[in-house]
């Protein structure tokens, strides 16, 4: 990235761009009417990327070329302008980072990650490249499920489960790890041997002995991503809390 090449930021305050500016980056508000026309002229004005704020995640997805994890989880948020408009959801990697960094001994072990569609399912799924041999994928319904577990690394066992059906307490009963990404916690499922990740933020393990997994860094994990991906920068997350503060 050139020291002079802007930032666009896709549906954020004021207050965001400021922040930025402290990291040393040109950061500039856009505006969000047009998407597609709006990142045209910011190539053409030899802006390097774009963050996009929650409001604008599904938007921003129709107007460019989603990676992988963007396209199955239906998100965009963050935009490189180098040749095509390059899409990266970083929540997912961000969460790889979060885990992977705590210590947790993935290698070899089971993880059941329950949500309700497709989509909120592959927010998890990177995980599985930490080393898992065993994942199960439960869902609303079988076929979401079959949806997602087809996304998965080759080499993984993957057993795809409806959340409604009695099996999936059978697959809980050996998991490791239990990832939700949507809906509620089954009652009943979480055991004192487990460690439970919980994305929705309204999960309650307290009485069931499960440790959790600390996500509070994970906003600052999934802004260094973000920038990564729409800068080429490599910043620490913990560089990052000032301009936290102000994307919201």
């Amino acid at each position: 990235m050139h020291p002079d090449s802007p930032l666009a930021l896709i549906g954020y305050p004021a207050p965001a761009a400021r922040a930025l500016r402290d990291l040393g980056l040109i950061a500039v508000n856009v505006p969000t009417d047009d998407l597609r026309a709006v990142l045209d002229a910011s190539r053409t004005l030899h802006f390097t990327g774009a963050l996009v704020h929650p409001s604008q995640e599904t938007h921003a997805l129709g107007a460019v070329t989603p990676d992988a994890v963007a396209r199955r989880v239906g998100r965009v948020d963050a935009i490189a302008l180098s040749g095509e408009f390059h899409g990266t959801f970083a929540l997912s990697d961000a969460l790889t980072d979060a885990l992977d960094a705590s210590g947790y001994a993935s290698r070899g072990a089971s993880a059941l990650i329950l949500g309700v569609d497709a989509h909120d399912l592959a927010l998890a799924l990177p995980l599985a490249r930490l080393g898992f041999t065993e994942i199960g994928i439960a869902a609303e319904s079988t076929p979401e499920a079959e949806r997602a577990a087809r996304d998965l690394p080759a080499g993984r066992r993957a057993y795809p489960l409806s959340r409604r059906d009695p099996s999936v307490g059978d697959f809980a009963a050996r998991a490791d790890l239990i990832v939700l990404t949507a809906g509620p916690l089954p009652s009943g499922l979480v055991q004192p041997y487990h460690t439970v990740i919980d994305l929705t933020g309204r999960a309650s393990v307290t009485g069931s002995g499960a440790s959790t997994l600390d996500l509070r860094d994970l906003p600052l994990r999934r802004l260094a991503r973000q920038l990564e991906h729409a800068t080429g920068q490599r910043f620490h997350p913990q560089e990052l809390e000032g301009a936290l503060q102000a994307l919201v």
